[in-house]
């Protein structure tokens, strides 16, 4: 049974950093691409960023670079480096893995999903 556990969620102002960790056990880590997902209230989720090991990060076009996705295999957690935060990035945000893609950007695109992380900043 794969299990993914997000943390590091919180309440930041405007213009604050936090680190989001993705812990997955129960799975071949090394196998799987892990991607980063969103949802705001009464918005669908979306794509923000994933990353596998043989080709890397790819990010949504929307973080303009504000977002550094990367993994440590030695601990099987992939990690969500979020910078200069805004209001609009309140969400809860959610981690999912899958054997079936390497870059994938579309939900269907992976198995496994975390129960997400509360990421709230005020202005």
């Amino acid at each position: 049974q794969v299990q993914l556990v997000e943390s590091g969620g919180g309440l930041v102002e405007a213009g604050d950093s936090l680190r989001l960790s993705c812990a997955i056990s129960g799975g071949r880590f090394s196998n799987y691409a892990v991607g980063w997902f969103r949802q705001a209230p009464g918005k669908e989720r979306v794509f923000l960023a994933t990353i596998h090991k043989s080709r890397g990060p790819y990010y949504a076009d929307s973080l303009k670079g504000r977002f550094t996705i990367s993994r440590d295999n030695a601990k099987n957690t992939v990690y969500l480096q979020m910078n200069s935060l805004k209001p609009e990035d309140t969400a809860v945000y959610h981690c999912a893995a899958g054997a079936r893609t390497q870059w994938g950007s579309s939900d269907s695109d992976y198995d496994y999903w975390g129960q997400g992380t509360q990421v709230t900043v005020s202005s």
